[in-house]
């Protein structure tokens, strides 16, 4: 397919994903301006993200830092200059590389992450922003703090000058209804908030759920399959 092509793909995906956005939006009786959408590119090529960015994305999702270093190092080189999300399970020996080129860290469920992050974020020239991912059903396996941690990692990353604590993310469990488990994330950010008042962001919905996430107040959706359409991972 030619760039030309491509870009024409992206843009109708893109209108349609707005368009549910705005509709989700609606139906909660939200303001569309108050929900970001951040692009989730794994598996897809840096042209893609630059052709994003041409069509007014601004926030860029990625989850392997051995595939988002490069693609966002060509990226910068081809001129465009997204925010980036580092969204996936994050190795502590990993913190220093994201923290070059990623704005934002949603995934940190860990003490230990977090110090390893502000140690990073020291060679930044601002401090490096990070959601606390929270474990709605408690199998931390997957990913995400439960219980007393998210309170300890919140405090944690709070207490760094080199990081940013911006509010929580977490993705709906597979065996759960996407209202019930985004129920219970607003549930935890609202007592974030209490403690934190300037952690007001919620990571939550996907493409299959975006619209149960708006519902319950997320400020963040992270589009991938809707967007750029089904993962060849042979790309």
């Amino acid at each position: 397919m030619t760039d030309q092509g491509r870009r024409a793909e992206l843009a109708a995906a893109l209108r349609e994903v707005n368009t549910r956005i705005e509709r989700a939006c609606a139906a909660a009786g939200r303001a569309a301006s108050e929900v970001t959408l951040v692009a989730v590119t794994k598996t897809y090529p840096a042209s893609d993200v630059v052709l994003l960015t041409g069509l007014g994305v601004t926030e860029v999702g990625e989850n392997r830092d051995q595939e988002a270093a490069p693609k966002a190092e060509a990226v910068r080189a081809a001129g465009a200059s997204p925010r980036w999300h580092f969204i996936g399970q994050l190795q502590r020996n990993k913190a220093r590389s994201v923290a070059r080129y990623a704005g934002v860290v949603e995934s940190v469920d860990s003490v230990r992450l977090a110090q390893a992050l502000s140690r990073a974020a020291a060679e930044r020239s601002e401090p490096l922003d990070v959601l606390v991912q929270v474990s709605i059903d408690g199998d931390t396996a997957r990913g995400g703090a439960a219980g007393d941690d998210v309170w300890r990692v919140s405090d944690s990353v709070a207490a760094e000058d080199t990081l940013r604590l911006g509010g929580v993310m977490a993705v709906a469990p597979i065996d759960w209804e996407p209202d019930r488990a985004f129920a219970v994330l607003r549930g935890i950010s609202e007592r974030l908030v209490k403690a934190h008042p300037y952690a007001t962001t919620i990571s939550a919905g996907m493409s299959g759920d975006l619209e149960a996430a708006v519902r319950h107040g997320a400020t963040h959706v992270r589009i991938g399959t809707s967007l750029l359409g089904m993962r060849n991972l042979l790309r």
